[in-house]
Formats: structure tokens, sequence, C-alpha cells
């Protein structure tokens, strides 16, 4: 027996369910990019606010790209199975608030009428960071961006569908609804903010004065471990449940919701269901893209260049744990600022107990993805700082390193490793295997879409990433990093 609203109350017994009346829902929620990582945290967050509050607000979910989710999630009337692993111990829950989905390549215009429908009161993104089409130097939106100038004939851009439904919202003298990033970016809702505004003046400045007068676009962070789903979350969804469920998601325990206070009121209700209302998120975010995002994608090209498939497997290697404790503890930690030495730290333990979780199948090859557009928050920007201070830097240069080192596509053994990257048909030539480490790191210092120029300018640190890149080459990733610091 498959999950869908006629077979909800088969569910075995002990599991919970939504908690309220599904056909009592109004969509007042579109989500851009659904997908297992919305699934888990932000629809979650709703679903308990919805639970305690009585406010009808249900998600209409968006796929950018492909059909693969709403194929997956509408069979089952938009339910789905929520699981929570912690070593051995596994829960289910079974989730309700996406009403309905879209997808923009196969009908951009009800899309743009749903963020402009005034029902539509909130609108979140979980595009990652290249979604936004931002001009690596400026950080603002690059007009050139190929889906930027697609979005001219027809919306194709995260940005460009925003824009047609709150232009429609404009021309109808409604107000905005509120838009609110949920992606690793810095100050991601004013980075937001300013594109939309950016692209709004291309085409119209009083349109983008509107925006600029009236559009809130709260920062925000968010935290959870969400893995690729995988058959076993299949299976383990259906024996818990009773019910088949194809669209199953996996995560951790933990969960972190941080958003600048600026909501409407009666969507304050989210601080009362886990998440932080703030008066300032940035010191969070640091705080998350440096210690969890910085390790994390050192983690991933170390776990790939060693054939280390998932976290747990990488961060259970001594070497390259004793090497990620010491750069958080070390070299990002006195970057972050705000927060407490203690704090930092015991945020820092908590994240390697949760890498440590096992039953959270979490591939490095997923983190390792993207790392051009990655890299210059989670990496480069405390690497600046601490050169500018005149502090040592060793450890996120060895970082550095492995990314050089993982563009190259190949491990250790000399095997053939993915490189997914949206720069990677420009990146993968310049870091060859076979060139010298010297030359690769010249010529992969010039682009400026990932290193700013300040930093690779640096003679001192040229000289420092070409050694860290040669004896990864000589001795290994494990050997490599297991001498630094020594």
């Amino acid at each position: 027996m498959s999950l869908r609203s006629d077979t909800l109350n088969s569910a075995a017994a002990g599991v919970r369910r939504p908690g309220y009346d599904r056909a009592h829902l109004a969509p007042g929620v579109v989500h851009l990019g659904i997908g297992n990582f919305h699934r888990a945290h932000q629809a979650v967050y709703l679903e308990d606010l919805v639970e305690r509050t009585g406010l009808g607000l249900g998600i209409v979910g968006v796929s950018l790209k492909s059909a693969g989710m709403r194929d997956r999630l509408m069979p089952q009337d938009g339910l789905y199975t929520l699981l929570v692993r912690d070593g051995a111990q596994v829960s289910a829950r079974v989730l309700g608030i996406i009403g309905r989905m879209l997808v923009g390549p196969e009908d951009p215009a009800a899309v743009v009428r749903q963020i402009a429908d005034p029902a539509t009161r909130l609108v979140t993104l979980t595009v990652t960071e290249k979604g936004y089409c931002l001009d690596p130097a400026t950080h603002r939106l690059d007009p050139s961006h190929p889906d930027i100038l697609a979005d001219r004939t027809v919306p194709t851009s995260a940005i460009g569908y925003l824009l047609a439904g709150l232009q429609a919202r404009y021309a109808a003298g409604l107000k905005p609804p509120t838009v609110l990033s949920c992606d690793n970016l810095p100050s991601n809702g004013a980075t937001l903010r300013r594109a939309l505004i950016d692209g709004a003046a291309l085409t119209d400045d009083r349109f983008s004065a509107w925006l600029e007068t009236h559009l809130i676009a709260p920062s925000a962070m968010v935290d959870r471990i969400v893995p690729a789903s995988t058959d076993a979350d299949f299976a383990d969804a259906e024996r818990l449940t009773g019910l088949a469920d194809k669209a199953a998601v996996s995560t951790e325990p933990f969960s972190q919701w941080v958003i600048e206070n600026s909501l409407d009121r009666d969507l304050h209700g989210l601080g009362e269901v886990g998440a932080e209302l703030v008066g300032a998120v940035e010191p969070y975010e640091n705080m998350k893209l440096r210690l969890l995002n910085g390790a994390h994608s050192t983690i991933a090209y170390a776990g790939q260049s060693v054939g280390a498939e998932y976290v747990s497997d990488a961060v259970a290697l001594p070497a390259l744990r004793r090497f990620v404790a010491a750069m958080q503890t070390e070299e990002l930690a006195p970057t972050v600022g705000h927060f407490a030495p203690e704090r930092l730290a015991e945020y820092s333990r908590q994240l390697m107990v949760r890498w440590d979780n096992t039953a959270v199948k979490h591939r490095t090859r997923q983190i390792a993805m993207d790392g051009s557009q990655k890299l210059p928050q989670r990496l480069l920007k405390a690497l600046g700082e601490r050169l500018e201070q005149g502090l040592p830097g060793e450890r996120l240069t060895y970082a550095v390193a492995l990314w050089l080192r993982h563009l190259g596509g190949r491990d250790d053994a000399g095997q053939a490793i993915p490189v997914n990257d949206p720069l990677s048909a420009k990146l993968m030539p310049l870091a060859a295997a076979d060139r010298p480490a010297a030359q690769v790191v010249d010529r992969l210092l010039d682009v400026r879409a990932v290193f700013p120029e300040a930093l690779a300018a640096r003679v001192e640190f040229r000289v420092r990433l070409t050694d860290a890149l040669e004896r990864l080459r000589a001795v290994g990733t494990l050997a490599a990093l297991d001498a630094v610091g020594r």
C-alpha cells in the first residue's frame, strides 16, 4: 500500500502524522528549488507552525530544473516520510505541508502566477550559491549571466521567476511577499534583495524603486545534514510506517534556522517551534560558513582523494580528523568573532559528533560539488583575513590545495573522480595532474571568479599553496595532512 491521503490513516500506530486538516491549507508559501534539504528543514518548521497555531499556510514547491521531485511527491498527494537517524535509532514522521508542486521549465507562467497570487505571503529559496547568478567580483547580479539573459525571454533562473512574479504584484498594486533565502551566502537576504533590485533596474527603474521601498528579504542561516535519499531510506520508511514511500527523506536529529526578525507578525510563531528570530544573523552565518561549511568542504575534498565515500568515513581517519579539528580551532574560529571562544569550541565539538553519525549517509561527492562557488565564502575569505593580519594560515592553505588537487580529477591512487562544478570546463584543464604544481597554482589564482586579487597577489601565499599541492601529490593526502603543524 502506497502513502497517499486515502491511506494515511493506515499508517503504523505511533507514527506521527499531520495534526491538522490538510484540506484547509491555503497556498501561502512558495519554495523555489524544492529538494531534500527543504523537505527536511524549512518544511518541518512550517508544518510545526501550522500544527501549533492553526495558520493555514501550505507550501507550493517549485522545481526549477526537472520533474523528478514532482513525479515522486504528487502521486502521494504531497505526503512524505521524514526519517531522523541517530546511530542505530531511526524514527519516522509523515509530513503533509506540501500541497502542490510546479515544474518551472514545463510551465513557467504557472510559477509566475503563484508568486503573483495575493495569497502568497512568503517565498523561500534553496537554489545553492550558483543559483543567484552573481558576479563573483562584486557579489551582485551578473547581467551577462546566461540564465539572466535567458530570463528576458522566459523565466529561467530563480531571480527571473521572482522578478516576473514581483512585477505582476507591482502592476496590480499589491505589496510584495517576503522573500527568504535559505542558501549559504554571506548576508543572503541583503544579497538576494540587491540582486532583485538590480535585475528590475535592467528593464524598469520604477519597478526597481518600488522594490527598494517595499521588498522585505530577511537574512537567514540554516543547518541540517540531509543526504540524498537511498533505497535503504525507502525501505525503512515502509518498514516503520507500513506504507510505501518513494519520496522519503533522511536526516540527523540536529536542526537550526536563524532568521532576521523582520517577518510578518503571525510568522513570528516560527520562534515557538524551534527557529531563532534574531536582530542580526551575520554572526551565526559566519560561524556556520566557516566552522561547518569550510570544514565540510575540506573533509569532502580530502575524502574524495582517499576513497572515503561518506563524511563519517572521512572523519574516522585520524590524520584528517586531527587536521580538521586543528583548522577549526586555530585558524577558523579566531576569524568568526562575536561569540565567546568557549561557544565556538563547543560548536566545533558538536559538529564532529554530528559528522560521526554513521547512520547519516552524507556523501563526500555531494559536498564536493560547486567548489568554485563555495570556497570564496567558506575558506578564502577567512584565509585572506588571517594573512592580512599577519597570522598563519597553513591549514587553510592546505584546504585550498585539496580543492586544486580535486580539480585534477584523480584521487591518490590515480583513479578518476567526478568533478561537478559550473566552471569545470575552464578549471580542470588548468589543474591537470600532469601539470607542474607551480603552473597549476599560477593559472588558477588568476581566475578572478574564484580568487580575489588581494589574495592572489600575495607571493608568499602562492609559494605556500604550491608547496602544499606538491606535498599532497608526493606523499598522498593523509600523510601530507598528518605532517601539517608538526
